[in-house]
């Protein structure tokens, strides 16, 4: 199979897989989705998605997060983890928001990283999930994929998004990311892989990782 014919499996079976594609954390609007993007930093999206209704019922945008003292918002938000930081974070951010946007979330990655506890790919996932502008946010489940697929040579997630970039078309990127995390997640976890389900490892995965699988197999 040429470079080419590996990324139009990868995309026609996904298509098949992820006709519809939902996205993984809840929210109602840009600055609603900003907030929880930034919660899901080393956390998982179902944890998050258990906490933003508890914030959010006390402060869905910047001008109500604000009144909150950020111990308060620290306290509503402890069981994601790393809520010292992201509790500044998202004080700090709602003002900035306010005072230099009018209280709505920019559409431009500038913007976006000049928010305090906002990194390039919480840029991107605002970007592509809330304002539809192409982006290709990766995370470690996109990253451990575009490795075993052959796809990237693994080295950082900034090569990783360079390399897919450059493979998969523009009008594609939005729901692509989407499909490889939700992928990555049913068929080809870190942990507890099963081969056999992943048909796209199986059919273009790189020869390292399969042989590395396969050994793995014959000790168990």
């Amino acid at each position: 199979m040429t470079k080419q014919e590996k990324v139009n499996f990868v995309i026609n079976t996904l298509d098949k897989l992820y006709p519809q594609i939902p996205i993984p954390l809840d929210h109602k609007d840009p600055y609603t989705l900003l907030i929880a993007v930034l919660m899901s930093a080393q956390s998982t999206d179902v944890r998050v998605n258990q906490i933003t209704p508890l914030l959010f019922e006390r402060a869905d945008n910047p001008y109500d997060m604000i009144k909150l003292s950020v111990e308060e918002i620290r306290e509503i938000i402890k069981p994601v983890g790393l809520s010292p930081m992201k509790s500044k974070g998202i004080y700090g951010l709602s003002h900035i928001l306010i005072d230099k946007h009018n209280g709505k979330v920019p559409q431009t990655y500038e913007e976006l990283e000049a928010l305090p506890a906002v990194g390039h790919k919480t840029a991107a996932v605002v970007l592509s999930q809330a304002f539809g502008i192409p982006a290709f946010p990766v995370d470690t489940h996109i990253h451990r994929l575009m490795y075993r697929w052959n796809l990237s040579n693994g080295k950082n997630v900034v090569q990783t998004e360079k390399d897919a970039k450059r493979l998969f078309p523009k009008e594609l990127w939005n729901d692509l990311h989407l499909q490889i995390i939700w992928y990555g997640r049913e068929y080809s976890p870190a942990r507890g892989w099963n081969l056999e389900k992943d048909i796209i490892t199986k059919t273009i995965g790189r020869k390292s990782v399969l042989d590395e699988y396969y050994k793995k197999q014959k000790k168990s």
